[in-house]
């Protein structure tokens, strides 16, 4: 991969769908970058780069920090754009529903996932958390359905900006669906995403980043504790 002479630092951890999203970016412009690890406990250099959010992601380009991933993933398809890939949609209508999807997504899936995370496998509530999930993926079905124009990514031919904001979702939501013993990937009612999950996570792009189920389980089993014994703020 090259990086075109410039630098690239990516401040974040490999669990975070947020993170995932620019990872998949670079990829998609076969950029090469440095990869600083963060944990549990925030590291300075985060914390200067995002003084704001104090949150990961941040891409550092030339010693110059960029914050919030779909953000970083527009900065990355405008500043590499001679190897022909392009990430967001080249019509203007198309480019802004996919930031209309894109902010759906955001609203409402990392908020389900964070509500599944800690629940008890067989509980009444955990259902009705994982049926209000299945139904935010109905919606993505249609939309999924509109946006593709009959190809395999929401995209087109190939992954696009949509793809990779809810395709950066699929680890945690498989995770989830060990975790509590419940299906939220049901082909009887999302076929198109459940198909388009498969050709997404089997990319090239995407498939040495993707983590797997079974780490992502151990992680969130380490991140619930992590959770249950750190003061609220």
């Amino acid at each position: 991969m090259a990086s075109e002479g410039n630098e690239i630092k990516l401040i974040g951890a490999w669990p975070s769908p947020f993170v995932l999203r620019v990872r998949i970016a670079l990829n998609l412009k076969k950029l090469s970058y440095e990869m600083l690890e963060e944990t549990f406990k925030k590291s300075e250099l985060l914390l200067k780069s995002n003084p704001v959010y104090k949150k990961m992601p941040v891409l550092i380009h030339d010693g110059k920090p960029i914050c919030e991933s779909m953000i970083i993933v527009e900065y990355i398809d405008e500043t590499w754009t001679s190897d022909g890939v392009s990430i967001l949609p080249s019509d203007s209508y198309d480019r802004a529903i996919a930031r209309f999807w894109t902010a759906y997504i955001d609203d409402k899936i990392p908020y389900a996932i964070s509500k599944l995370r800690p629940m008890v496998r067989g509980s009444a509530e955990t259902e009705v958390e994982a049926e209000k999930l299945v139904a935010t993926l109905q919606v993505l079905e249609e939309a999924f359905e509109k946006c593709s124009k009959g190809q395999s990514f929401f995209g087109g031919v190939n992954i696009g900006y949509l793809d990779i904001a809810l395709g950066s979702c699929l680890a945690w939501i498989k995770a989830l669906e060990k975790m509590v013993e419940i299906k939220i990937l049901i082909k009887e009612k999302i076929p198109g995403l459940v198909a388009w999950s498969e050709r997404f996570c089997a990319h090239d792009a995407v498939r040495e980043v993707m983590p797997e189920t079974d780490k992502m389980v151990e992680f969130a089993k380490v991140l619930l504790s992590v959770m249950a014994t750190t003061p609220a703020n």
